[in-house]
Formats: structure tokens, sequence, C-alpha cells
């Protein structure tokens, strides 16, 4: 998945050999700002880019909310990444104004980096201050990226010095259609693949340490409960299989919760379903697992997806937002129409029956996880866009200057000679 140019169609290592002087990498100093730096795909996405940034430019972290000793911010820590925690209150907060200022003046980033609800509280501090480059990842679809005013800010600063970013082809077109305009480019999310390759002993373990049986297929899910997610689609989908070896295991937390254990009560499922919540132990329970499901009605560009199939699970998922982009339905996996239950009943009924079915998706998605989901390929690719709309930062500051210092000619009239 190359970094692709939407108006050029070109990669940015492209871009800078057609007529244009070869860039010089240098140490840039990158801050990134987020309303936390908690578990969650966006956060998630930020610390891998952070951290293999890091490797060779200076980076800093900015979550607007009071810091929650998350696994991310732990991440951050080991990797010598500072944070600013800016305590912003519930609702709409003046004081951040301030608080952004203070840390851009310590800081003094080349680049500012968003991600998610935040351009209301930095964009008008990008108007005051001159920051060579402002980039915004759009981490969802631009409808549900944020509420009403957030997206008449979005509007204004995509027109104004901030480059938005997609992180799928959906998500760009979604930001055409809403803002009328374009993405500055395309940046698939990527995932430390090596991470999720953990061996079938470690599922064992962990399937005994919850009392399933290790002839039972589990279906799991790492995702919110949240309507955006809809958890109760792959519940209602294993209720209406009635297979007893059938296990859905859901992790995560969200308003959906009550609902959720209630559907799970009154269906008599508590057997085989395993409500969880938030865990940390991932690449374990996805190696306890036989499929991966995701019901969601809207999507970005799922990292759990992307885990999963580096843990060389096939995907059974809901046909939105960037999914078949990761997953070609019928090779990884398979994909039906959002909401429908009954699709998603005879995808998940198909692979628990035929095993070599899904042994044979599953290690196609993890050839393509390690071939196209590499974090590092996300890395270089931020790193080239920084590195050029820096240096292009630079070269209009310099005409302008070279403009505004020019000497003036004075032509002077035959009378006032």
């Amino acid at each position: 998945m190359a970094l692709t140019f939407i108006r050029e169609n070109l990669p940015v290592s492209q871009l800078l050999s057609h007529g244009q002087p070869t860039l010089i990498a240098e140490r840039l100093r990158i801050l990134h700002i987020m309303p936390t730096l908690t578990v969650g795909g966006a956060e998630q996405m930020a610390a891998h880019l952070m951290i293999g940034l890091s490797q060779s430019h200076t980076v800093g972290a900015v979550g607007l909310f009071p810091a929650a000793d998350s696994p991310v911010e732990r991440r951050l820590e080991r990797a010598n990444i500072p944070q600013w925690h800016l305590n912003k209150r519930p609702g709409f907060d003046p004081g951040m104004f301030s608080s952004l200022s203070r840390v851009l003046r310590e800081f003094q980033p080349h680049v500012v980096h968003t991600h998610m609800a935040v351009q209301r509280y930095v964009f008008p501090i990008l108007l005051r201050n001159r920051i060579a480059a402002a980039v915004h990842t759009i981490h969802n679809l631009a409808e549900h990226e944020t509420d009403a005013f957030g997206r008449l800010v979005h509007w204004f600063a995509f027109r104004n010095q901030v480059m938005p970013i997609g992180i799928s082809q959906e998500v760009a077109a979604s930001v055409s259609r809403f803002y009328g305009m374009q993405c500055r480019a395309v940046i698939p999310n990527c995932i430390p693949v090596e991470h999720y390759a953990n061996s079938s002993s470690d599922g064992l373990v962990w399937r005994e340490r919850h009392g399933i049986h290790p002839d039972a297929i589990v279906f799991t899910s790492v995702a919110r409960l949240e309507p955006q997610k809809n958890p109760l689609l792959a519940l209602k989908a294993l209720s209406k299989m009635g297979n007893a070896r059938a296990h859905l295991v859901l992790l995560g937390d969200g308003s959906l919760r009550e609902q959720v254990a209630e559907y799970v009560q009154s269906n008599d499922l508590a057997s085989r379903v395993h409500l969880l919540g938030k865990q940390n132990d991932i690449p374990n329970i996805l190696a306890a697992s036989d499929v991966f499901v995701l019901g969601s009605n809207w999507e970005g560009n799922p990292l759990a997806v992307m885990e999963a199939m580096a843990a060389g699970l096939p995907v059974i998922a809901t046909e939105v937002g960037g999914v078949p982009e990761l997953v070609r339905s019928g090779e990884e996996g398979i994909l039906v129409r959002a909401g429908d239950c009954s699709a998603f009943a005879d995808a998940m009924q198909e692979l628990l029956n035929d095993s070599e079915k899904r042994i044979a998706m599953g290690h196609a998605a993890r050839t393509r996880a390690f071939n196209e989901f590499r974090v590092e390929r996300m890395v270089q690719q931020y790193a080239d866009l920084y590195q050029e709309a820096v240096t292009k930062s630079r070269r209009t500051r310099s005409r302008q200057m070279n403009n505004w210092a020019a000497p003036r000619v004075e032509i002077q009239s035959e009378q006032s000679k």
C-alpha cells in the first residue's frame, strides 16, 4: 500500500524526482496532538508512528485530557518520547489555547500532526504561530470524525495550512464528498506485525485459563461496544447458528455493554459468549482464536483487522470504509453488507464447518499482513510527507523574504528632477 498523493497520484519520492531538487532528510521536531493517549485504534496508530519516527526525528506527544497510565502512555515513555497532558475539563475549555501555546513554545516543532477532534483548539494557534507544516490524519469517515462545530473548523483548517491525510481510499472519498476537497495524501495505517505472530501453544494456555475447550471454534472481536462497531451483529449471528462448538469472545467496552450483556442472558448464550472488556494481552487472545469478526456500521481503516490478519486469522466483516482495502472477500476472509445478520451468520457457519478454507484464508491473511501492513512503511511515508512539506514551506518563505527585501526602483517624473 503505497503513499498516494491524490492530486498528482505519485509518492513523495517520485514527486521530488520530477523536476524538483532531491531533499536531504534532516532531523525534524514533530509534535503529535490528540484528545487522549489511551487505548484506541487512533491512539495506537499514533503511538506506532511516533515510536518509529523517534529513531530519526525528535517527537513529542500531547493529550488534551489527563494522563491515564495507559499502555500507550507507557510505550511512549519507554521510547523516551516526552508527553504533555493538559488536564482538559469536560466540554469546551478555553484554557487549552494557552496550554497548547505553552507546549509549542517549549517544543518548537517543525511539524504539528493532529488526530481526531482537536482542531478547534489547535487551528487558532496555528494561525498565530509560524509552523512549517501542519498535518491532520482523518481516522474515520469525514461525517463521523467530529461534531458539527468540529467539522466547521476542519472545513476552514483544510483550506488554510492544515493538510488532511486519509487512512484509506474510502476515507479520502468521504473528505471529497463532505468537505469538497481532496486529501493531500492517503497513508494507510500499519502495525508492528511481528508482535502478533504468537504460537498456538500460547493460545491453548489462554483457552484453558478461560474455560474454552481446545476443540471449540472461537470467533473473536476486538472493538469498542459502540454503535459504530455494532457488536450485536456478531451476537445475533451466533444465536442463529445454534452450534455448541462456536464461541464468541468480545474484547472492548462502551455504551452498549449492558445491552450486549442483556442479549447474552436473554438468549441463553452465557456459556458461549465471553464478554471480557478491555484486555492488554491481545496477541495471546488472537493466538487462541480461529476467526476474527467485526460487524461495524462504518469504519476508517481498522487496526484490529490488521492485527487479526497478522495473527493468521481469517476475517468475517462488513464491507464498510477501508475494510475491503484490507480484506479481499473469498481470499483472506468473507465480507458482507453492513447489518446483514443472515449473511454474517452464514459466513460464520461456513468457516466453522470448513476447516481447510478457514486455515487457507488464515494463511493468506498472515501473508498479506506481513507483506503490506508493516509499520515501517507507514513511518517512512509520513516522514517523506513531513520533509516535503517543510522544505516547500521554507522555499515559499524564502521567496517571500527575497521579494520583501528587493530594492525599490523609483521613477521620477521630469517635473521632479
